[in-house]
Formats: C-alpha cells, sequence, structure tokens
C-alpha cells in the first residue's frame, strides 16, 4: 500500500472518530439541546488550540457481543489546549457513544490526561455527560473509575481541577467531580445524584423527579455541591473560562496579573453612606465589595447557597484574590453550619494556590437552634477557624460593623494570623452585643431607664474599634472611603510572604 492510500486510511479513521455514535446521535443530542462533546470543547478552548490524544482507542471488551461494536475514541475525547493563551488539559464524554459510559479503555484515557496535566502543571477541566459505568465491562469499568478518583486526589492543590456537568452524572461517576476544586452545571439539562429517582422510589418510597433530586437549581442552592450555573452550555464554558483567569497553573505559579485601567489610589466617598448608623438595621455588602475591587469585576462563588457569606474572586490593581464577606442582609450575616463549611472550603483553595484572601467581616456571632447544635455548628464552625488558621497567604481583614464573640476570632482575626486589619469607625468589636451583655452584667437593674443607660454606657465603651486598636489588634482605623488604596497597599506588603507551618503529614481538619 503506497503512502498515498494510507494517508487515506488515516483520513478516513479520522472522520469515523469525529462522527462519534454517528449522525442519528448527533442529531439526537442537538435535539435534547445539548452540544457533541467535540463542540464543546471547541467552544472551551482558545480556537485553533485543541490537540487531541488517544483519538483512536477503542475499548476491548468482548463479552454481551461487544467486540462488533466498536468506535475510535470510544466514548471520550481527551487532549490539551489553550484558554486564554495558557495550557489546559481536559477531557469531554461524548453521549452519543455508548450513552458516554465509562470503559476500561476510556478511563485509561482519562488517566493519562491528569498523569500529563499533574506531570505539566498545568489544570484539567472534565466535561461530564454519561450513563455511568459501562455495564458490560463489570468490574473494570469500576476500576477505571477508582484510577480517576485517585488521580483526583493526588492532584489536588498541585493543580487546578474544574468539572463541567453537561447532561447526567450518576452513581459512582459523581464522586470525581465531587473531588476536584469547582463544579459547574447547567440548568434544566444537567443533573447530579448517587442514584436516581427510580431506586429511590424502590427504596424509600418518595416519589422525586430527575430536576429535584439531582438539577442545577438543586445543587447549587440546596445541597451546595455545585459552585456555577450556567442558563445554557454555552454560558457554562465560558463561566469556566473566566474561572481559569483568576487561578495560576499551578501552585508553584504566582495567579495571572491582569493590566487594569482602574486607579490603585481611588478613594470612593459613597462608601461612608453604606453601612447605616442603627446597628440592627441590614445593607448588601456586595455595594462594599463592588466598589472597592478593580472595574467592579466580581465572579461569586456559589451565590445561591449559604448567602449568608459571600465567597468569590476578584483583582485588586490586577492581581487576583479571593474574597470571602459576611453578609447582613441575609440572617444579619451570622455564621452557621452551611456558611462555615462553604467558606472553609474556598478558603483552603485560596491558600492552596497562592491567591491572598481578603475578608470583610460583619457578624454578630453563630447562629443558635437546637437545629444547628445538633446538625455539629461546633464542629463545621471549626472547620473555618481551622482553614484560617492554616492558611499562610497573605490575609487582609477590613471589619465594617459587628465582630463579635467566637465568630470576630474565626473571621481572619489578627489572633489567628490575619496580617493587616482594618476597621471602619463603625466597627463594634466585643464579647457581645451591648443588650446581651447588660442582662448578664447587670441583672439586677429593674427600671428600663437604668437599663437604657447601661446600654448606651457599654456601647459607647465597647462597640468601637477603639479599644482593639489600643491593644494592636487592629493595625489602622480607616476612612471608609479609603478602603481600596489602604486593601492594595497591603497587599503589595504581603506579596513576598513567606510562612511556613510545622512539618507533618497533614493536619487533622475537624470534618
Amino acid at each position: 500500500m503506497d503512502l498515498k492510500h494510507k494517508l487515506q486510511q488515516l483520513d478516513e479513521m479520522n472522520r469515523l472518530a469525529e462522527l462519534g455514535g454517528g449522525q442519528e446521535r448527533i442529531d439526537k443530542q442537538h435535539a435534547a439541546g445539548k452540544k457533541t462533546a467535540r463542540e464543546r470543547i471547541i467552544a472551551l478552548l482558545d480556537p485553533g488550540t485543541f490537540q487531541e490524544v488517544d483519538k483512536l482507542v477503542t475499548h476491548r471488551n468482548s463479552d454481551f457481543g461487544m467486540e462488533k461494536k466498536k468506535f475510535p475514541g470510544d466514548g471520550v475525547i481527551s487532549g490539551y489546549g489553550k484558554v486564554n493563551g495558557r495550557l489546559v488539559y481536559v477531557f469531554a464524554q461524548d453521549f452519543t457513544v455508548f450513552g458516554g459510559t465509562l470503559s476500561r479503555a476510556n478511563a485509561d484515557k482519562i488517566a493519562k490526561i491528569q498523569d500529563l496535566a499533574l506531570k505539566m502543571g498545568a489544570p484539567v477541566i472534565g466535561l461530564n455527560d454519561s450513563g455511568g459505568a459501562r455495564i458490560q465491562e463489570g468490574v473494570e469499568s469500576l476500576a477505571g473509575y477508582a484510577d480517576i478518583f485517585y488521580n483526583n486526589v493526588m492532584s489536588s492543590g498541585v493543580i487546578p481541577q474544574i468539572s463541567v456537568i453537561l447532561g447526567p452524572c450518576a452513581g459512582g461517576a459523581v464522586y470525581s467531580p465531587a473531588l476536584t476544586d469547582f463544579i459547574l452545571m447547567v440548568k434544566d439539562t444537567s443533573h447530579m445524584f448517587v442514584t436516581g429517582p427510580e431506586v429511590i422510589k424502590t427504596v424509600t418510597h418518595e416519589d422525586v423527579t430527575k430536576e429535584e433530586l439531582g438539577g442545577a437549581m438543586t445543587h447549587s442552592s440546596r445541597s451546595g455541591v455545585a459552585h456555577f450555573v450556567g442558563k445554557d452550555e454555552e454560558q457554562t464554558l465560558m463561566i469556566t473560562r473566566e474561572l481559569l483567569s483568576f487561578l495560576p497553573s499551578n501552585n508553584m505559579e504566582e495567579p495571572p496579573l491582569k493590566t487594569t485601567v482602574d486607579p490603585s489610589e481611588r478613594e470612593d466617598t459613597t462608601l461612608e453612606e453604606i453601612v447605616p448608623a442603627d446597628p440592627n438595621k441590614p445593607y448588601d455588602m456586595l455595594d462594599i465589595i463592588l466598589k472597592v475591587i478593580d472595574n467592579k469585576h466580581f465572579l461569586e462563588v456559589q451565590p445561591h447557597y449559604a448567602s449568608n457569606i459571600i465567597t468569590g474572586f476578584a483583582r485588586f490593581a490586577g492581581h487576583p484574590v479571593g474574597i470571602v464577606a459576611n453578609q447582613p442582609s441575609v440572617l444579619a450575616g451570622v455564621l452557621d453550619i452551611n456558611s462555615s463549611a462553604k467558606a472553609a472550603r474556598f478558603v483552603r483553595f485560596c491558600d492552596a494556590f497562592n491567591l491572598p484572601v481578603v475578608t470583610f467581616v460583619d457578624v454578630p456571632g453563630f447562629l443558635p437552634g437546637t437545629n444547628q447544635e445538633f446538625g455539629g455548628i461546633i464542629k463545621h464552625g471549626a472547620k473555618l477557624l481551622y482553614a484560617f488558621c492554616e492558611a499562610t497567604i497573605p490575609k487582609v481583614t477590613v471589619i465594617t460593623r459587628k465582630a463579635y464573640g467566637g465568630a470576630y476570632d474565626v473571621m481572619s482575626s489578627k489572633h489567628i494570623g490575619g496580617d493587616v486589619n482594618f476597621a471602619y469607625p463603625t466597627a463594634e468589636i466585643a464579647v457581645m452585643g451591648p443588650e446581651g451583655a447588660i442582662n448578664i452584667l447587670y441583672r439586677d437593674l429593674s427600671s428600663p431607664e437604668e437599663k437604657a443607660r447601661a446600654v448606651e454606657n457599654y456601647r459607647d465603651t465597647f462597640a468601637n474599634p477603639y479599644k482593639a486598636a489600643a491593644l494592636g489588634y487592629i493595625d489602622e482605623i480607616i476612612h471608609p472611603k479609603s478602603t481600596r488604596p489602604k486593601i492594595i497597599a497591603a497587599l503589595e506588603m504581603t506579596r513576598n510572604k513567606r510562612k511556613t507551618n510545622p512539618v507533618r503529614k497533614h493536619g487533622n481538619i475537624p470534618l
């Protein structure tokens, strides 16, 4: 056979691989409002940068007549390319081939990509759209999943790992995304669950739809499994690109600097009007955040889950940072089980990937109640405390109003390693609020006038930042209008921070 025929043979093999499960199944995928695996990769990566790996791999199974059903690529497309000019590795499950089910062969393809990414120090993005384990392969398919899980854990904190759920993701398949750093889902078309509605109906007799059980809104607002939701695949893949723009390629790199025309010394007098004089009046912490970051560009993480705390990525003077902030407009910004776990995982991610954390504090304490105590608020609240204590990245804190009790300690206070701690003149740093304190300190006061006087006296003495500043627990009490320049100066000062925790195999975070 001459070269011409050999090249024709190669072209035919490539054509078959690119056709996946065939035109009919591709049309079915489009009819369901979904892109094909190949189209998704093209939409995610910079144009013309995708380099495919293992394009002609086929499964090795001969049970149940499978030897007669072989497709080049075998239900997963894998390779590497660029996002915003930076190297990333990607694999996309192809639902048109055996419903995207995982075989031993395509598990090996995914594992190869994971190994390469770890070696080269670049992010891995998994585009999930799969019916789960390939039943015809039995334990081989399960072994393939376990290999992928193991690689997820070995890569954790070394390279960013992102899972984009673009269709079904059920059974053992959900655990790889759960081990990665961020999960993105698409409204209406993506689902995640360990056991589906039919199994649940059989075992517990509960009637639940696929959407209620494992849809994007369920996981982004109720379970906290998903971090971002897109209205369609296009938007979800664009969120993935935006997320990557804040992250370094690996744990040895600094996050990518982006040029900005937003002046570092910019002051904003409208910041002086946001925090109300009445300590019990709510306000939106996002109003402060958006006014001080670069170009009002804030990528909020888990915006629909535990909204009493805000987490997300922003930039100061072009440098990416993580932001953690109490949200006084939801549950008064109180810390509870869900918000503690949400913020703790976010802080640990930032610490792993050299992103400084800027914390905005307005916290009245931990949420009281039997639900919280029985649910383990002690253990879960300790996660956030642990995460801030353990983090060796630069930590800058701004107390805007309340910082009461143990919650003051937990929210990146000076005592647990805050590098620069600012407070507004409106800050109240105390063991508890004035009313509660007076009820304990002066139990015998009978007349309402005496009580009111005592409360006022306590407020004047303790409900301010000056006591903490006198002790050096607050580095500077600042004018709200100068929040941005003060934070930028603090971040510049801490840029070369070097801190190492005691040598150990790993700590034992309260899980």
